[in-house]
């Protein structure tokens, strides 16, 4: 099991892990965290306002659409759909019902040219980047299928028609003020969103604020600040890289793929110690 850190109650942007909240909250200007899924599929996105427009920042597991479609409604308005969806990278409990929204709103969907092929369902793909549960779990299975089952559920989790790349070096896709920081190691493409004008940090799966790395802390969803969940971390190295990589920018304001936001005047030096646990 990997070290981690404990999350400082005193920077609890949004309430503990057990009382996620059911509808959007605030978390900086502009910035809303709504939690979505059940049990491991569980995972947080995030509304932002973008002038006149907004963009939803991840998308929950398949089944969440309509839930995340509601939320947008309450804080936008009915009729002003997102003028863009970007992932913080593939896997499915956050790119889960991003196809069905991006039908839904008729918005483009956005990732880091690294993560478009694992986002295409291409099983070589998922054998040359494979994580600890794939190797021991998931290739197995598929091997083990008859080719047309493979082929269908591969298909059913491909954004290979709907996936668009981004220049990582621009602003993110209808996001000014906004920088897209790689962070890869939990999948190659990861990428996190950070605003400088007010340090606010949206870390996906590279940075987390719940323990997935125990077998107590995904039982219970313990409040820590925690490198990703190992199991599903196709390259440790890269991703200790990535936590010190972002633990530079001193956020203000941390919100990850699982957990509660942080917020406060010690979110800096907390990433500093966890950077240091994992040295």
């Amino acid at each position: 099991m990997t070290a981690s850190t404990e999350a400082p109650k005193r920077t609890d942007a949004g309430g503990d892990e057990t009382a996620k909240p059911s509808v959007p909250a605030a978390i900086a200007p502009g910035v809303y965290w709504l939690a979505v899924g059940r049990g491991l599929m569980r995972s947080n996105v995030y509304f932002v306002r973008a002038g006149t427009s907004w963009v939803l920042i991840d998308a929950g597991s398949r089944g969440c659409a309509a839930a995340i479609r509601e939320a947008a409604s309450a804080l936008f308005g009915a009729d002003a759909p997102a003028a863009a969806i970007l992932l913080t990278h593939s896997h499915p409990d956050h790119a889960g019902a991003a196809r069905e929204l991006s039908s839904l709103w008729g918005c483009s969907l956005h990732l880091h040219p690294e993560e478009l092929p694992l986002a295409r369902g291409d099983l070589a793909i998922v054998r040359r980047y494979p994580n600890p549960l794939d190797r021991w779990l998931v290739l197995p299975l598929l091997r083990g299928l008859p080719t047309s089952r493979r082929e269908a559920i591969l298909a059913a989790s491909s954004l290979a028609d709907v996936a668009l790349p981004f220049d990582p070096d621009k602003a993110p896709p209808a996001l000014p003020g906004w920088r897209c920081v790689p962070s890869p190691g939990h999948t190659p493409g990861h990428v996190s969103y950070f605003r400088p004008s007010d340090r606010v940090l949206l870390t996906g799966d590279a940075i987390v604020t719940v323990d997935l790395n125990s077998l107590p802390g995904l039982l219970f969803r313990k409040p820590r600040l925690s490198p990703p969940p190992r199991y599903v971390t196709w390259n440790w190295r890269l991703a200790k890289d990535s936590v010190a990589s972002l633990a530079r920018l001193q956020p203000h304001v941390l919100a990850g793929g699982h957990g509660s936001p942080l917020a406060g005047p010690t979110v800096a030096a907390d990433l500093q110690t966890l950077v240091r646990s994992l040295s």
